[in-house]
């Protein structure tokens, strides 16, 4: 397949010139102009470059990729991971908040659908842009089964701030870092908050307003989008597909 019509269709489905984003998002690592098998990883780091290539992976999708708004100098381990890339001729494509925000394709979309949540409103103001959502459950749900639901379809363990009620009835999420919206969380009264990994600072914040907070990990709460988008392509352009599953324990 050809890579820019590929790159073409991949910047129309994810809205990538119309979201204000630090990360560079599209093509960010051109190669001789063939996909003929495409890979997908979370992180642009050396080691998803070396299963992609061990993979015959032709373009590489990630959600964190290797360009973000302040220019970095093209020396030490970026330089050894645009190297290899080019050294293996495979291109990097990134799609950092197009892929959080997604109605389908995204990471927080996919959670929810995961999960069967009742996805009642949209949550999480970023960059102008509304990453999460609401649910409201019409039985609340023990904090503790919403946790273990949780890590068993998310296949991850959970860290938890049970500040909040023993019974969920009004749930936030975003995922990835998405602590930061944790006192949006609180003003629309949320008895927990799902994001991706904790802080500090914001410890006090949750136990003095009574909300729970379960950090069910930011790679684990952004596998999803990268592999929905794979599948999507697959199965449109016929095109091999394979998700590289690199685990950084946070």
């Amino acid at each position: 397949m050809n890579t820019r019509v590929l790159v073409e269709y991949l910047d129309k489905l994810l809205r990538i010139d119309d979201i204000d984003d630090d990360s560079l998002n599209g093509l960010q690592i051109a190669h001789s102009g063939e996909v003929n098998r495409l890979a997908a990883a979370v992180d642009a780091s050396q080691a998803s470059f070396q299963a992609a290539r061990n993979a015959n992976a032709d373009l590489l999708l990630v959600h964190h990729g290797l360009f973000w708004a302040k220019p970095r100098r093209l020396v030490g381990t970026l330089l050894d991971r645009v190297r290899l890339l080019l050294d293996s001729n495979i291109a990097l494509y990134a799609a950092h908040l197009p892929l959080d925000l997604h109605p389908e394709f995204g990471n927080n979309a996919q959670i929810g659908k995961m999960m069967g949540w009742p996805l009642t409103a949209e949550f999480g103001s970023y960059h102008g842009n509304v990453l999460g959502y609401e649910v409201r459950f019409d039985a609340p749900i023990a904090l503790h089964d919403l946790v273990m639901d949780l890590e068993k379809k998310l296949g991850c363990n959970a860290r938890v701030w049970d500040f909040g009620p023993v019974d969920v009835e009004r749930l936030a999420f975003v995922s990835g870092g998405g602590l930061g919206m944790l006192e949006e969380a609180v003003e629309i009264g949320a008895d927990a908050y799902i994001t991706g990994e904790p802080k500090h600072e914001s410890y006090w914040l949750a136990k003095e307003a009574g909300i729970s907070v379960i950090f069910a990990g930011h790679y684990a709460t952004e596998t999803l989008g990268v592999k929905a988008v794979g599948e999507h392509v697959h199965q449109k352009f016929e095109l091999p597909f394979e998700f590289i599953d690199i685990p950084t324990g946070l």
